[in-house]
C-alpha cells in the first residue's frame, strides 16, 4: 500500500511496483487514507511519504508509527525529500526490524529500492546511506553540553554572565570550593583540559554562547 500526496509520484510508484510483479491494493493521497486501508485489510508493506496533507508536516511519519505499533508484523518504508533527522531518530527508536527511510532520490534508483523493499519484506532494514552518515556524524559529535550536569550548567551561565567564582558561589548558595569542582567537570566535559585557566573561562562562555 502506498500514501503520496504527489499524484505524479504515487501513480509512478503503483506503475513501478505492479510492473515488478507487486499487488498494490490501495494507493492513498493522505496518511488518514492509508491507516483506513490498512485497517480493513493489513498489507505486506506500506511506503508513505512524511509530509502529508493537511498540513504538510508529519502526517505521515506518525501513520509509519502507528502501524507499526498497531500491525507489526507489516514493514514499512518512509520516504522523506530531504534528510530530517529528527524523524529518522523518532521512526527507529521502536527497533530496527521491517523499517526502512530512503531519501525521495532513492526512488529513481529502481533497483535500490526494489532491493530495500526486498529487505524489509523479509524483516530487516532499508536506511537510506546519507541518513547512516548523518546520524553517525551526529552520534560523534554530540553536544558536550549535553552532559552537563544541572549544578554545572548553572554553574556556566553564572560564568557566562561575568561573575567570579566567589559570586557564583554567592549566588548560587555554594562553597567556593563547589564551584570550582563543578568549574572543572565543565572544562572537562567540554573538552578544555589543556587551556590556561583564564583561557578556559572564556572558552567555555564560547562554548555555552554558541549552543
Amino acid at each position: 500500500m502506498l500514501a503520496e500526496d504527489s499524484t505524479l509520484l504515487r501513480e509512478g510508484l503503483v506503475r513501478l511496483l505492479t510492473e515488478e510483479g507487486h499487488e498494490v491494493p490501495a494507493a492513498a493521497a493522505d496518511a488518514a487514507g492509508l491507516l483506513r486501508a490498512v485497517e480493513a485489510a493489513p498489507p505486506d508493506l506500506v511506503v508513505v511519504d512524511i509530509r502529508m496533507p493537511p498540513t504538510h508536516t508529519d502526517e505521515g511519519l506518525r501513520a509509519a508509527v502507528e502501524i507499526r505499533e498497531r500491525w507489526p508484523g507489516v514493514g514499512v518504508l518512509v520516504l522523506s525529500q530531504h534528510l530530517e533527522r529528527h524523524y529518522a531518530a523518532q521512526l527507529l527508536t521502536a527497533g530496527a526490524e521491517r523499517i526502512g527511510y530512503l531519501l525521495k532520490d532513492r526512488v529513481a534508483q529502481v533497483e535500490e529500492f526494489l532491493d530495500a523493499l526486498e529487505r524489509i519484506h523479509a524483516g530487516g532494514a532499508a536506511i537510506d546511506p546519507e541518513v547512516v552518515r548523518q546520524l553517525v556524524l551526529r552520534s560523534t559529535h554530540t553536544d558536550p553540553l549535553a552532559r552537563l550536569t544541572p549544578r554545572e550548567r548553572a554553574v556556566l551561565e553564572a560564568l557566562a554572565e561575568g561573575h567570579t567564582n566567589a559570586a557564583i558561589a554567592e549566588h548560587l548558595h555554594l562553597s567556593l570550593s563547589a564551584v570550582e569542582k563543578s568549574l572543572g567537570a565543565v572544562f572537562d566535559k567540554l573538552g578544555l583540559r589543556h587551556a590556561s585557566g583564564y583561557n578556559r573561562r572564556i572558552l567555555a562562555v564560547l562554548r555555552y554562547l554558541e549552543s
